[in-house]
């Protein structure tokens, strides 16, 4: 009987040991507006909360919006494997405000400057095989999550921006069962000088989906809530014109026990090209958990008032059968 007992204890010993450290985060809602934001971002880490160079956009950080020069639009496709879509469109702009004492002058200063970012995330999965309670086929079904977002900015000083952004959560996931959320972003950035940058960001304040599924179960049907998970990022990025260099990291806590760790950079190799590499994920709290490499590169080309670039990010996506490969385009006019 002792070596019995002992045995079973060696046995769950080893099998506790062997079992990989499950993150909370990993079952929590809204995973895929946590997957990052376009070829440029997914391309440096998703390490831009503190990057003010370049095609921005306020999901990194709702104060960002007001360092954008010209219009900005862009739109990304993502090749993903196991029949998921994910794919994003924005656009971001700022605004100056003068002091009329200055409306005669040539060279005056703006006043402020505001910034305003609004933009889609669609994801879904298609392709999955219908089934009834006999195991009869009833034909494909998909499920289609969105989030819909506003950033406003506000640049106070030359050296200190603050902003909101405002995200609405769509989840369509089973034929009359869906499900809406409201959820707040507020982000800061405040510039040390010419070349290093400081930023602070709270994600999805508020965000959740009430789940009812008495449309199809009636009588025995249930309400849930699913809460997002509040995430807290401090962010550094460093840029030098002359090296043509661009290099940021970024800190993540959230409520439910992860602490990630992110970082990329970016390289104006010539003219107008760009390669950038990174990484993300890398969970100081759970060495189980995958961290996720990425390359990427941008090439523009400019016609009379508008550039017109390609981007293209390569990301590891450990424990799938195929990598992530982002392809987009971006306007600037």
């Amino acid at each position: 009987m002792k070596r019995k007992i002992l045995g079973i204890f060696l046995i769950i010993t080893a099998i506790s040991v062997a079992q990989p450290k499950v993150s909370e985060i990993s079952s929590m809602p809204g995973a895929f507006s946590r997957m990052g934001f376009g070829a440029r971002g997914m391309g440096m880490g998703n390490a831009l909360s503190a990057v003010t160079e370049g095609n921005l956009v306020s999901y990194y950080n709702p104060a960002l919006s007001v360092f954008q020069q010209n219009n900005s639009f862009q739109t990304s496709y993502s090749f993903l494997s196991l029949d998921r879509s994910l794919n994003f469109l924005s656009f971001t702009r700022h605004f100056d405000f003068y002091s009329k004492s200055d409306s005669d002058n040539v060279n005056r200063k703006p006043r402020s400057t505001a910034g305003i970012s609004v933009g889609i995330i669609n994801s879904g999965v298609s392709d999955i095989d219908g089934r009834d309670n006999s195991g009869n086929p009833t034909g494909p079904l998909s499920t289609s999550e969105n989030q819909f977002f506003l950033g406003l900015a506000n640049r106070f000083s030359p050296k200190f921006a603050i902003g909101i952004e405002l995200k609405f959560y769509y989840y369509r996931l089973y034929d009359k069962i869906s499900s809406s959320g409201f959820g707040i972003d507020l982000g800061a950035l405040y510039k040390l000088n010419d070349k290093w940058n400081i930023s602070f960001v709270i994600s999805d304040l508020n965000s959740k989906y009430k789940w009812d599924t008495s449309p199809i179960y009636q009588e025995q049907g249930s309400t849930s809530t699913d809460s997002f998970p509040l995430l807290k990022k401090i962010g550094v990025s460093y840029s030098n014109d002359q090296l043509g260099i661009i290099a940021s990291a970024e800190f993540e806590n959230s409520n439910a026990g992860t602490n990630i760790l992110r970082a990329g950079i970016e390289y104006n190799i010539f003219n107008d090209f760009y390669l950038r590499t990174g990484v993300d994920q890398f969970n100081l709290s759970n060495s189980d958990y995958p961290a996720s490499p990425s390359f990427g590169f941008s090439y523009f080309k400019k016609f009379d008032n508008i550039k017109i670039g390609v981007d293209y990010a390569f990301v590891i996506e450990q424990y799938s059968p195929q990598d992530r490969h982002i392809v987009g385009i971006s306007l600037n006019f």
